[in-house]
């Protein structure tokens, strides 16, 4: 079997996804884009980690609170090297959140993104490469959540994950008994098929969400994939659909041209919705 790095490589060429811009750069590309849309960035300390989220300014108090939960971010400086810190080059999920006019809506970075200093506790390369799905980096994601709840009087969650976020989204709401709704963009839902399709060694210390099929079986779920997308190809979300009974299937979206960047935030919070079901999935 190839070694793990090999799979982050892979990945890290197909998105231009390594570190090669500056960590003070893209947390001043995310602040600039924050800022331009009327969003404040806040810091929740959860635990093993304190995690970076932005909201928009005064956002007003509601029963339901959609939070957005970014990718896996700049991992590695190159094929071989991890990176010092995984702030994203370009922060997706925050675009998404952005551009969800239909309500709440909130974003979630995950740990070590966008924090510096003594902010940066427990940030080994671990959390970002290997065990980016670890049980302490879920539990971490889980207090941030209750801490979001509380601060905008939310009663129900509608998570959205971006890829690797998509990962954590599900697990969440796995977990959690106050999601209405899970929703992935091109998502990490079945680590195992992920890197046996890569041909790499597993996650080591990572969860993985289709495990949890049984928890999340009574979860409404809509995944969208990319029909051209090689970094998380359709067959992942198809691998964890097929662990559901065929009456608790999740919805599957396939969106023909899409990839793993391209078009979601243009076309978002309504993707064309594509094709439908299993097959599709699979095309």
């Amino acid at each position: 079997m190839k070694p793990l790095l090999s799979a982050f490589a892979l990945g890290c060429l197909l998105l231009s996804g390594c570190a090669s811009t500056s960590v003070q750069e893209r947390r001043q590309a995310a602040a600039a884009v924050a800022q331009q849309a009327g969003w404040q960035r806040l810091e929740l300390d959860a635990g093993a980690f304190v995690l970076a989220a932005f909201a928009p300014a005064g956002l007003a108090q509601a029963g339901a609170l959609t939070v957005y939960i970014e990718g896996d971010g700049a991992a590695w400086v190159d094929g071989g090297t991890p990176s010092f810190d995984p702030t994203p080059r370009n922060p997706l999920a925050l675009r998404l959140a952005i551009a969800d006019t239909r309500g709440q809506a909130v974003y979630l970075a995950r740990p070590c993104q966008y924090v510096e200093g003594q902010s940066r506790r427990q940030c080994a390369a671990h959390y970002w490469t290997a065990g980016r799905f670890a049980p302490e980096v879920i539990d971490a994601s889980d207090r941030a959540l209750d801490q979001l709840k509380a601060r905008y009087g939310a009663e129900r969650l509608e998570l959205v994950g971006y890829s690797g976020g998509g990962a954590v989204a599900a697990l969440l709401a796995a977990r959690r008994r106050d999601v209405a709704r899970l929703v992935t963009v091109a998502g990490n839902l079945d680590t195992r098929a992920w890197t046996s399709a890569l041909g790499v060694s597993p996650l080591s210390g990572s969860l993985n969400p289709a495990d949890a099929w049984r928890a999340l079986s009574t979860v409404p779920q809509r995944h969208y994939v990319g029909a051209k997308d090689r970094v998380m190809p359709p067959d992942i979300a198809a691998s964890y659909a097929a662990h559901f009974p065929a009456d608790r299937k999740p919805e599957i979206v396939a969106v023909p041209g899409y990839d793993h960047r391209c078009c979601w935030v243009e076309t978002w919070p309504a993707p064309p919705d594509g094709l439908p079901g299993m097959a599709a999935a699979r095309r």
